[in-house]
């Protein structure tokens, strides 16, 4: 059984588009958590269908990937899959990155 707080982040994390990646932070801030991005990301760590709620779309607000429950070549892969260009362990956010409008 989910946390409800793991249930909003996981249903937040839904909305974030193919092809753009946000940050822990943004979907703390979305939440109406600003200061709860180390919680965001123990949430994701909890997600039961990774790959379907696309966790592997939330990264560091400096662009460095952070982890990922299935391991960090397949976060680079399905990132890549969608468009998503990883240099250096890094992702643009200028270029791919998402904001929620709500929140």
């Amino acid at each position: 059984m989910m946390s409800d707080f793991v249930q909003k982040v996981l249903e937040i994390v839904q909305k974030i588009p193919k092809g753009k990646v946000t940050t822990y932070r943004e979907v703390a801030r979305a939440l109406g958590v600003p200061k709860g991005w180390r919680a965001v990301g123990q949430a994701l760590s909890r997600n039961p269908h990774p790959v379907i709620v696309p966790c592997h779309r939330v990264i560091r607000s400096d662009g460095r990937l952070g982890g990922y429950k299935l391991g960090i070549r397949k976060k680079i892969q399905l990132l890549t899959s969608e468009g998503i260009e990883v240099r250096n362990g890094r992702i643009n956010l200028k270029k791919f990155g998402f904001r929620f409008h709500n929140g």
